[in-house]
């Protein structure tokens, strides 16, 4: 190896670091910033005033989010075919849903899964399998809805953002083509084998591919459902959930775990036009709560059942060596 080489090598990645820590450390003063500007005061007040009827019907749709996605793994235990039961699955994944959002995906969606689903018995490469196929699960269903929202009810964006409503239309149609594009291929190379950095993923077939694409669209949709219950009606539930989809995917490009503050900055941007800002502050504190901290508290508590179940399974594996 070459001296320039060694020396890149020593000193790469020290910077690849500095550079993260960077990134968050501005972002986290960008936070702190448009902290300041804010009335909590009002903003408390908002919260306060949200009706019991708001509350019960966004937490109900929050629920049915949770129990919808904790469904997703029982697709890759289809096509696994590992013999965990329905119940233990879905838990794992409710588990690694309610870390991802808190904590991001690589310590929640991916972390928890191989530690949990590796405690339970199962293989690497399966726990692969079965990850993977819930993350396209979860993606294909943001291409169709994400796709038709913006190609169909376009929204008005800021003019700094240099894409106006027929930019839009034009994504929505790229995302509406790319999830066709799936479609068609299932349908036409059931069973046939890819290769992704050494893992390997089997195409599902057509009916599967439609099943994937109806719970994750049914996913998305009850998401924006919390949010509009919330908001209590001043915007549509289209534009609401549109705006929604955009913030997923700054949450995703930004790394800020939970997208904390990225999510509340799409919305103040886009529809602080059409909602004050406290009241609209208000409903998505009150979405954190429903949708990020309670599943936490639940999660939490769960994942330290399922270790100790874990314990309990690997226990008499131990005694019979």
């Amino acid at each position: 190896m070459s001296t320039l080489a060694l020396s890149r090598h020593n000193w790469w990645p020290w910077a690849r670091r500095a550079a993260v820590w960077g990134f968050f450390a501005l972002i986290a003063w960008l936070l702190v910033r448009q902290a300041r500007a804010i009335d909590w005061e009002d903003v408390f007040d908002a919260i306060r005033a949200l009706p019991a009827t708001a509350l019960l019907a966004a937490a109900a749709l929050a629920a049915g989010s949770f129990a919808l996605y904790s469904t997703y793994d029982l697709l890759g235990r289809h096509l696994t075919r590992h013999r965990l039961g329905t119940g233990t699955v879905m838990g794992v994944t409710f588990i690694s849903y309610a870390f991802n959002l808190n904590l991001g995906s690589l310590v929640g969606g991916v972390a928890f899964r191989y530690r949990l689903y590796s405690r339970l018995g199962l293989a690497n490469h399966t726990i692969t399998r079965v990850l993977g196929f819930s993350m396209l699960t979860n993606w294909l269903g943001y291409l169709v809805v994400a796709g038709a929202a913006f190609c169909f009810w376009p929204m008005a964006l800021p003019p700094e953002w240099k894409i106006d409503s027929e930019g839009l239309r034009i994504l929505g149609a790229v995302l509406l083509t790319a999830a066709l594009a799936y479609l068609v291929l299932c349908a036409t190379s059931r069973g046939r084998a890819w290769r992704v950095r050494g893992h390997e993923f089997r195409m599902p077939g057509l009916a599967m591919a439609l099943l994937q694409l109806a719970m994750s669209c049914a996913n998305w949709s009850l998401i924006g459902g919390v949010i509009w219950f919330l908001l209590q009606g001043p915007v549509a539930y289209v534009q609401v959930l549109a705006v929604l989809l955009v913030a997923a995917v700054a949450g995703v490009i930004t790394h800020v775990p939970a997208g904390l503050g990225v999510l509340e900055a799409v919305f103040v941007t886009l529809l602080s036009h059409q909602v004050p800002q406290a009241q609209l502050l208000g409903a998505l504190l009150a979405y954190r709560g429903l949708y990020y901290l309670l599943p936490l508290a639940v999660a939490t508590l769960g994942y330290l059942v399922t270790e100790a179940r874990a314990r309990r399974l690997r226990m008499p594996l131990r005694r019979g060596r």
